[in-house]
């Protein structure tokens, strides 16, 4: 017969072996966060656009108007390709890209933002391209030579996608000039981590969370179809790892289009 302490012991195995299947039930790749995921390099072609010191065009197919020249992005933005803008779904995702194979590179990653569109040319006839700022290309350059990498046309860089970091600046949520009581847009800048977003909740105070619809670019709508009642919260579910974030009564009470309300909250980076 089976002693006390025998039972114990093997009872105590089972209960550390059904918490390891567990475990192992919950984890997917998928759901880790770029920041605990290791950097992939890839291959694609860029080329830039704009002025050679500017940030490629003002605000462009993401929406974020002139903040892309302003910091956090301070110009250091990208169009990109089909292949990874997959209908404004990446818009606000991070990548480092360097280049090795010109003369003029330094071989030195810069970080860039996805803040636009590039919808033909080699952005469509190449698996992934990067049509970047004049800012962003030059930097790529040995110092003292960016103008002679600017004209070296199309280039082959290596490309990884990378957790986005704005040094402490909490998620601002731009609302659009078309809003209105029973209609709300808004542009969703400034995420860490992952960038990207899968999707936005809005709830009127002690209510039920309500989906929006993506409009473009990094433009979320609701047609409520009566008017909302302030302050509204949003939540955010992130692209890349499924995270959920809530910006509470970040939509205050006379709430006007056109103007930007920053939440107290970011992502984990």
């Amino acid at each position: 017969m089976a002693t006390r302490s025998s039972v114990s012991l093997s009872l105590s195995f089972f209960l550390a072996f059904l918490c390891y299947l567990e475990l192992c039930s919950c984890f997917y790749p998928k759901h880790l966060n770029l920041s605990a995921v290791g950097t992939h390099w890839s291959t694609a072609g860029a080329t830039w656009y704009g002025s050679p010191d500017g940030a490629g065009s003002d605000g462009g197919a993401c929406g974020y108007g002139n903040a892309v020249s302003q910091s956090p992005f301070s110009s250091f933005v990208t169009a990109i390709g089909p292949s990874l803008y997959k209908s404004g779904k990446e818009c606000g995702a991070c990548y480092q890209v360097k280049c090795t194979r010109h003369p003029a590179c330094s071989g030195k990653a810069v970080r860039v933002v996805i803040t636009d569109f590039c919808p033909g040319g080699p952005c469509v006839s190449e698996s992934a391209h990067f049509d970047l700022s004049g800012t962003a290309f030059g930097a790529m350059a040995i110092p003292g030579q960016e103008e002679k990498l600017r004209d070296a046309g199309v280039l082959e860089v290596r490309y990884a996608r990378v957790a986005c970091d704005y040094s402490g600046r909490n998620i601002a949520f731009h609302v659009d000039q078309g809003s209105n009581p029973n209609y709300l847009a808004v542009v969703v800048e400034f995420e860490d981590g992952d960038g990207d977003l899968a999707g936005v909740d809005v709830k009127e105070g002690s209510g039920e969370w309500r989906a929006m619809q993506q409009s473009w670019g990094a433009t979320w709508k609701l047609d409520a179809g009566s008017e909302l009642h302030p302050p509204l919260s949003l939540r955010l579910t992130s692209q890349y790892s499924s995270q959920t974030l809530v910006a509470n009564n970040v939509i205050p009470q006379g709430w006007m289009p056109g103007a930007t309300y920053r939440s107290l909250v970011n992502y984990n980076v």
